[in-house]
């Protein structure tokens, strides 16, 4: 079963789902799930070189309690995954394509979605700059990327293009708003959906498969 998730790496609900995502699979090994990652801009206005990460947000969402309920949501929800949500950690919002050209390049050698969990505990729980070259490169590093291609291939236009319209092109099919999961190109769930509910999706795609022949 092929699943095509739609997410941004700044997106504190696309890592829960994420989470949720990697459960509901380990408890299905016998569908033979192949989760492919997809790229999405939350804001694809912000500038290549990020933003002051709390004035944006200020400007985004207020002062209120409603900033302050949001995250403690998140807090609590993530916790229960294992997410140590630290969101005063990060001073910048970046801008996500380079990210997403990363994400891509992670594809061709096995290992996006260590790259995808990687990059949400990067930005997260670290507070690191995702939008800036140097920690994408040692994230890869990391990953058991060849760091040094990373970084020329960062430094270049590679793919850029693509990944805007590939991000685009999920708004233009009505995704509008992310984790949302694409399952064997037909079957669309949006949010990042409890385990059980993932599951029971599962479940029922195979059923249909089945009764399809």
């Amino acid at each position: 079963m092929q699943i095509d998730v739609i997410s941004d790496t700044v997106c504190p609900w696309c890592f829960i789902g994420k989470r949720r995502l990697d459960a509901a699979v380990a408890q299905r090994p016998d569908l033979g799930i192949q989760v492919n990652w997809r790229p999405y801009q939350l804001d694809p206005n912000v500038p290549r070189e990020g933003v002051e990460r709390r004035a944006y947000f200020r400007a985004k969402f207020g002062d209120g309690e409603r900033v302050k309920g949001m995250s403690e949501t998140l807090v609590t929800y993530g916790a229960e995954l294992g997410i140590a949500f630290a969101f005063d950690k990060a001073e910048k919002r970046p801008n996500t394509i380079d990210s997403h050209r990363l994400i891509r390049w992670a594809s061709s050698v096995g290992v996006q979605d260590a790259v995808v969990e990687a990059l949400f505990k990067a930005y997260f729980e670290q507070g690191r700059d995702i939008g800036d070259a140097a920690v994408l490169t040692s994230v890869a590093a990391d990953c058991g990327m060849d760091a040094e291609l990373v970084e020329e291939l960062l430094a270049s236009e590679a793919d850029r293009e693509l990944v805007l319209r590939e991000a685009g092109l999920a708004g233009q099919m009505g995704v509008q708003g992310v984790p949302a999961f694409v399952l064997e190109g037909k079957y669309v769930l949006v949010g990042a959906q409890d385990t059980d509910v993932l599951l029971r999706v599962f479940d029922k795609v195979r059923e249909k498969q089945a009764a399809a022949g």
